[in-house]
C-alpha cells in the first residue's frame, strides 16, 4: 500500500542525478584569482555558448584593473595568458587574445576540436540558440549543421585568423605570487608561466568505465566513428541514453548485429522518437534488447552478460561500445585547487558541523530551552519619543526574543533579496522576490509584533470595543483587560495547519482559529494549487519559502539528486499523517476532557517532560523546521525543510497529483539534454527527463521558482497549466525568461 502511495505520488518518475563539476562564477571566474574555466564545464554543452564563454573570458581578463600593469613588469617568458584546450572555446579564447594583442599559447594533448571530431560521421550538430551571437571567437551560421562542414568551416575560421595551438598536456596549474605557473606531465617536470590562465578542457575527462575483465581490448570503444565499418559483425552497445541508442540505431541501419545491454528494465533518458526507433528496430529483429544487464567479463569473441538476480549469459561478439559517458576531469581541478561543487571535504564538514551548533542554539535560544542573551534591557533602552502607546507596544514587543528572530528573519529575506533580484535579471523574479517580502514584513512581522499590540494598548481590543468580539476569536488574552493578548498568533493568516501549528493544537478551541484553518488548508490552498500549482503558495507566500528563494538562491544547485534522495522525500508525508493524527487525538480530547485521548494528544505534541525530542513540537516544528532546514542551507540549498519534511508541502503535493493542472512544458525539439534544469532545480526534480521527451512536467514537488525556465540555454520550458478537455493545448502564463529571451530582449534595446 506504501509503495503504491508513493509511486503514485512521485516515486513513478525517474531520478536523475547531476554531474559533478568545478565551481564557475561570471565569465569562467574561479576561486583562484587569475584563473578562469570556459566551455562545457560551465555546463552549457553547446558551441555557440562554448564561443562566448572563450571570447568573454578574455575581455573580462583585458577589464582587469591590475592586468595592464602586470603586463608592463612581467617577464620576457612569461605570457599574458594561457589557455589549455583547443577546442571551440580555447580557440575562440585564442582568437580574441590574438585580436586584443596579447601573447598567448594554446595547449593541446591530442587533436584541434577533438570533442566535434570523433563524432560519428555525418552526425548531425545543433548550433542552438538561434538568437545568441557570441561575443567573439569562431561563430556560426543556421541552427544545425553535418559534422565534417562543421568542423571544415571551424577549422577555416581558426586558420584565417592565424591561431595555432601547441602540443603539450597540462598536469596542473598553481598560482604563484602574481603569475600562473603551468606544470606539464611528462618525466622531465617542465613548466611555463602566464600571467592569466583559460581552462578550456571541456569534458576530456576519462571515459566511464565498466570495470570488469576484458574492459582494455581493442574491440572495446567509447566511440563510433563509421557504423558501416561493423557490416554482418555482433556488436554490443552499452548504455541507455540518447548516445547509446543513435550509435544502436546507425549500427543497424549499417546491418551489423547489434545487442544492447542496460542496467535498467527499461529506458527512460533518450528522446522518444530514439526509443521508438530501437524499438522498431528490435521488433524486426535488427535489434536485441537486453535489459536489466550488466556485462559481467569480455573475451576476444564473446561477452558475458549479468542480470540482477546473478543470471549469466555468454553472447558472441565482434565489438563493443562503452556508451556511458565521461567524467570531467576533476582530479586535474583538485590538484590545481580549484573547486569543485558539491565536493565535501573538510572544510565542507567543518562549516556543516559549525552551521549546525549555530542553529542548535539560535532555536533553543528562540523558544527559551536554554537561557543567553536576555533582550528586556534592549527594549528598556529604547526612548520614549513618539507617540506614546505606539513606543510602548514597540518596547512590549522588543522584550520577546522571537521579535528579534522574526526581525533577523525579514533583514535577511530583503537583503538576499536585493541581491537575488541583481543575480537573476528577471520581471517574474522581481515580482516574486518583492511579493515575498512584501508578505514577510507587513503580516508576518509588522502586523503581530507593532500594529496589533498597538490598537491593544489604545483599547480597540478591550471590552465594549466594536472589535473586542473579533478579538477574542483569534487572540486569547494575557489579562483582564483584553489591552495584553496573544498577537503572535496572526501569524496564522499567513502560514496555514499544518506549517503553522499552534493555532490548532496549543490554543482552546477558538472558532476563529479552526474556521480559518480549515477554509484555507482544505479550500483557498487546494484552489491555488490547481490552479497555480503549489509554487504558488511555496514559492510567493510562505515564509519558509522566503528565506529559501531568497538567502538560499545562491545555493540551489547543491540540493542532492538522485533515486535515494526521492525517497527521502517521504519524509513530509510521515510529519502530515502524524499531523493528521494529532489533530484527530485533540478533537476527541476536546469532546472528552481528561480522557485518555488528551492525554495521548498532550504527549504526541508536547512529549514528557525531560525527553523534548519525543514530540512533535520539538522534533518537527523546532529540529527539522527550524535546527535543519536554516542550517543546510549553504550545504543542501534552501529548500532542504521544504523538500523533505513541510508537512504543508507534503499535502500540496497530494493536492497537485490529485486535481493541479499546473505543469512545465517542453519543447522537445530544442533540447539538448545538457541537464542544466535539473542541476538548479532546489527540488531534486528531473526536470531533463520530461524537457527531452517534450512530456509536461508533472513532479509534485515543484515550488514554480522558475530557475529551470529562466536558466534553459535554448528556451526550451515554460510554465502553463493543462486545458480543460482531454485534448485542450496547454495555456502558457508568460511570467517567466529564459536567457535566450533576455539576450534578445538586451540586444533589442541597444
Amino acid at each position: 500500500m506504501i509503495a503504491k502511495y508513493y509511486n503514485w505520488l512521485h516515486g513513478k518518475w525517474p531520478a536523475g542525478t547531476v554531474e559533478k563539476l568545478p565551481e564557475v562564477g561570471e565569465n569562467g571566474a574561479t576561486n583562484v584569482n587569475g584563473i578562469r574555466i570556459v566551455g562545457d564545464l560551465t555546463g552549457i554543452p553547446l558551441l555557440k555558448f562554448s564561443s562566448d564563454t572563450g571570447a568573454k573570458a578574455v575581455q573580462a581578463i583585458l577589464a582587469e584593473g591590475d592586468f595592464p600593469s602586470a603586463r608592463q613588469n612581467k617577464a620576457d617568458d612569461v605570457v599574458d595568458i594561457a589557455i589549455i584546450g583547443a577546442g571551440v572555446s580555447g580557440f575562440s579564447a585564442a582568437m580574441e587574445a590574438k585580436k586584443a594583442g596579447l601573447s598567448y599559447v594554446l595547449y593541446e594533448s591530442s587533436q584541434a576540436f577533438s570533442t566535434v571530431a570523433n563524432f560519428p560521421k555525418a552526425k548531425p550538430i545543433f548550433t542552438y540558440p538561434t538568437d545568441l551571437t557570441p561575443a567573439g571567437g569562431i561563430t556560426y551560421e543556421g541552427d544545425v549543421g553535418v559534422k565534417e562542414k562543421l568542423l571544415a568551416d571551424m577549422k577555416r575560421q581558426v586558420s584565417e585568423a592565424g591561431v595555432e595551438s601547441t602540443e603539450g598536456m597540462i598536469d596542473r596549474v598553481e598560482k604563484k605570487g602574481s603569475t600562473i605557473t603551468l606544470h606539464h606531465a611528462g618525466r622531465d617536470k617542465k613548466t611555463s608561466q602566464a600571467l592569466r590562465c583559460i581552462i578550456a578542457i571541456g569534458r576530456s575527462g576519462n571515459y566511464r568505465k565498466m570495470g570488469i575483465p576484458g574492459e582494455d581490448l581493442n574491440k572495446v570503444s567509447n566511440r563510433l566513428h563509421d557504423p558501416k565499418a561493423f557490416k554482418d559483425q555482433d556488436f554490443m552497445v552499452v548504455g541507455g541514453g540518447d548516445s547509446a541508442a543513435e550509435a544502436a540505431i546507425a549500427l543497424a541501419e549499417a546491418d551489423a548485429r547489434v545487442t544492447i545491454s542496460y542496467r535498467k528494465p527499461d529506458f527512460n533518458r533518450p528522446k522518444p522518437e530514439n526509443i521508438a526507433k530501437v524499438n522498431a528496430l528490435a521488433v524486426e529483429g535488427k535489434i536485441v534488447l537486453k535489459l536489466d544487464t550488466n556485462p559481467s567479463k569480455i573475451t576476444e569473441d564473446s561477452v558475458t552478460l549479468k542480470t540482477k538476480g546473478g543470471e549469466e549469459e555468454t553472447i558472441k561478439n565482434d565489438a563493443i561500445l562503452a556508451a556511458l559517458g565521461r567524467e570531467a576531469p576533476l582530479d586535474f581541478f583538485r590538484r590545481s585547487g580549484l573547486k569543485i561543487a558539491n565536493d565535501k571535504n573538510t572544510r565542507w564538514w567543518t562549516t556543516l558541523v559549525i552551521g549546525l551548533l549555530i542553529g542548535l542554539w539560535v532555536y533553543h535560544w528562540k523558544k527559551g530551552i536554554i537561557g543567553g542573551f536576555d533582550p528586556k534591557w534592549i527594549s528598556q533602552m529604547i526612548p520614549d519619543l513618539g507617540p506614546k502607546n505606539l513606543i510602548t507596544s514597540i518596547k512590549n514587543a522588543a522584550s520577546d526574543r522571537s521579535f528579534y528572530y522574526s526581525l533577523a528573519y525579514c533583514l535577511l529575506v530583503l537583503i538576499f533579496g536585493i541581491r537575488r533580484i541583481k543575480r537573476r535579471k528577471t520581471p517574474y523574479v522581481k515580482r516574486q522576490t518583492i511579493t515575498l517580502n512584501l508578505i514577510q514584513w507587513i503580516p508576518l512581522f509588522i502586523l503581530p509584533y507593532i500594529i496589533l499590540p498597538w490598537m491593544g494598548v489604545n483599547g480597540i481590543f478591550a471590552d465594549g470595543s466594536p472589535l473586542a468580539g473579533f478579538a477574542d476569536l483569534f487572540f486569547e488574552r494575557y489579562d483582564d483587560t483584553g489591552h495584553s493578548r496573544a498577537y503572535w498568533r496572526a501569524f496564522g493568516f499567513v502560514l496555514a495547519w499544518p506549517l503553522f501549528i499552534a493555532n490548532v493544537f496549543t490554543a482552546q478551541p477558538m472558532m476563529g482559529w479552526l474556521v480559518l484553518s480549515l477554509i484555507q488548508t482544505f479550500v483557498i490552498i487546494p484552489l491555488i494549487v490547481r490552479r497555480w500549482g503549489k509554487g504558488a503558495y511555496c514559492g510567493w507566500i510562505c515564509s519558509c519559502g522566503a528565506l529559501a528563494e531568497t538567502m538560499g538562491d545562491a545555493h540551489r544547485q547543491k540540493m542532492p539528486h538522485g533515486p535515494f534522495w526521492t525517497r527521502f522525500n517521504m519524509i513530509g508525508q510521515f510529519f502530515l499523517w502524524l499531523a493528521f493524527a494529532i489533530l484527530g487525538f485533540r478533537i476527541i480530547g476536546w469532546i472528552f476532557p481528561g480522557s485518555v485521548w488528551e492525554a495521548t494528544y498532550q504527549y504526541l505534541l508536547s512529549g514528557e517532560k525531560g525527553l523534548p525530542v519525543l514530540n512533535y513540537s520539538y522534533f518537527v516544528d523546532l529540529l527539522w523546521a527550524g535546527v535543519i532546514g536554516v542550517s543546510f542551507y549553504f550545504h543542501f540549498s534552501g529548500r532542504v525543510w521544504c523538500r523533505f519534511a513541510c508537512p504543508l508541502s507534503a499535502l500540496m503535493q497530494i493536492y497537485q497529483r490529485a486535481f493541479g493542472r499546473f505543469r512545465i512544458f517542453a519543447d522537445k525539439n530544442k533540447c539538448i539534454s545538457c541537464n542544466v534544469c535539473t542541476s538548479v532545480c532546489h527540488q531534486g526534480i528531473d526536470i531533463m527527463n520530461f524537457a527531452n521527451k517534450g512530456k509536461p512536467m508533472e513532479d509534485p514537488e515543484c515550488v514554480r521558482c522558475s530557475a529551470c525556465v529562466q536558466q534553459c540555454p535554448t528556451g526550451v520550458l515554460s510554465f502553463g497549466r493543462l486545458g480543460s478537455g482531454p485534448d485542450a493545448a496547454p495555456i502558457f502564463d508568460n511570467l517567466p525568461a529564459s536567457i535566450v529571451q533576455l539576450a534578445e530582449q538586451r540586444k533589442k534595446k541597444k
